[in-house]
């Protein structure tokens, strides 16, 4: 394993990732999945070109527009680009709605996992961008090796359980 690497000039302490802005083909389609199906508040919207939505809590999480894209392709497979979005959840309660919000429009899963710190469920919108579903265990919780360090595992997630959380 790569040990640690701390930053020579680290960041301010609780600076955090604010939102994520995507470019989509389809709006409509777009707000069908992240307001419809996992329930974000459309928190703002500019026509059939822009939209922001959030938990209601924010001005927005995730902002989408077709300013540059609109009725574009996915980017071909092995190319650079985002590998997903992650949305965290408050508690693994939260993160069951979410799933059985996903069972019952017929949304597949791409991959779910425990990873020791967390539990996720991996999965695609509908224009391929993928998304990460996950809430954080507390830290108390989290596995370490023995010398302390963070030994995160990525293991099946019993999603039965999570089901019925």
């Amino acid at each position: 394993m790569i040990p640690l690497q701390t930053a020579p000039n680290p960041v301010a302490p609780g600076t955090r990732i604010g939102h994520v802005h995507l470019k989509v083909a389809d709006l409509d389609r777009m707000l069908g999945f992240y307001s419809g199906v996992l329930g974000l508040s459309v928190m703002q919207r500019y026509g059939d070109e822009a939209a922001f939505l959030s938990d209601g809590r924010y001005h927005h999480a995730i902002g989408m527009n077709t300013w540059e894209s609109k009725g574009g392709k996915r980017p071909p497979e092995g190319t650079t680009g985002l590998y997903h979005t992650a949305i965290l959840y408050p508690d693994r309660a939260a993160l069951g709605d979410a799933l059985r919000r996903l069972d019952a429009a017929g949304w597949p899963l791409t991959g779910a996992s425990d990873h020791g710190v967390s539990e996720a469920l991996y999965l695609d919108d509908p224009e391929g961008n993928g998304v990460e579903l996950y809430f954080d265990r507390p830290e108390a919780e989290w596995p370490r090796d023995g010398q302390g360090r963070l030994a995160m595992v990525t293991r099946r997630l019993d999603l039965a359980a999570l089901r019925a959380a």
